[in-house]
């Protein structure tokens, strides 16, 4: 049976910018098995698309909950859309 594929857009809020929080959040994609993509906006939030299987989605985003140290996630805010299977690999985008 194949697992269910899921798309996930997500705006960060907190110490999330200027602390290394895309490049740890690409390497807890990677490692997790996840594409898409991260950036910073302007107003000083991540956002990020993950797509995948649902069990590895939902496992980035209890990642993002927390984020790794100096960052300090104080929202979280998940949108889910349905899969579209465009990305090959997940990233930095600006």
């Amino acid at each position: 049976m194949d697992e269910k594929k899921v798309r996930a857009h997500v705006i960060i809020s907190g110490r999330v910018q200027g602390v290394f929080f895309r490049m740890n959040t690409v390497r807890a994609a990677e490692r997790i098995g996840v594409t898409g993509w991260v950036r910073n906006k302007r107003d000083g939030t991540v956002e990020a698309l993950f797509e995948g299987k649902e069990d590895q989605v939902n496992a980035v985003l209890v990642w993002c909950r927390a984020g790794d140290p100096p960052a300090r996630v104080s929202d979280l805010q998940v949108g889910w859309k349905p899969p579209t299977g465009e990305f090959n690999n997940f990233s930095v985008t600006y």
